[in-house]
């Protein structure tokens, strides 16, 4: 979907109703804009999994996984400034990111919402 219809409302809003029901949730944040987690963080923004993973090297979870409210653990992947570069790229090292430090590992979360561009074609999502 194109920009301004809700998406990372929805996100984020999905997140805090599972984290309200006990749920232990992950809410992932995919715009190069990284704002999607800002609701969930009282305005705070975050480090990016890619600004932590700078040089090649494998952050630490501690350096990007932030408490939000509800407990909701927040990530928000990051990646080029808008119009330069390809976002899909940032999003695809994100999840091997993940990946390499077992964030996904089903045991760790039961609910993962992913807030995603609707247009990242160059190597990253096609459609929401």
């Amino acid at each position: 979907g194109k920009g301004g219809i809700g998406k990372s409302t929805i996100a984020s809003n999905l997140s805090a109703y599972y984290a309200k029901k006990g749920l232990k949730v992950l809410h992932v944040g995919c715009d190069p804009k990284h704002d999607s987690t800002i609701r969930l963080l009282n305005g705070q923004k975050i480090n990016t999994v890619i600004e932590c993973a700078q040089n090649d090297n494998l952050p630490r979870i501690d350096d990007f996984v932030v408490k939000g409210i509800y407990d909701i653990d927040c990530i928000e992947c990051g990646g080029p400034k808008a119009g330069v570069g390809c976002a899909g790229r940032g999003v695809t090292r994100m999840f091997e990111i993940l990946g390499e430090l077992e964030l996904l590992d089903p045991k760790k979360y039961d609910v993962v919402i992913f807030d995603v561009l609707g247009d990242v074609v160059c190597g990253g999502f096609a459609m929401p």
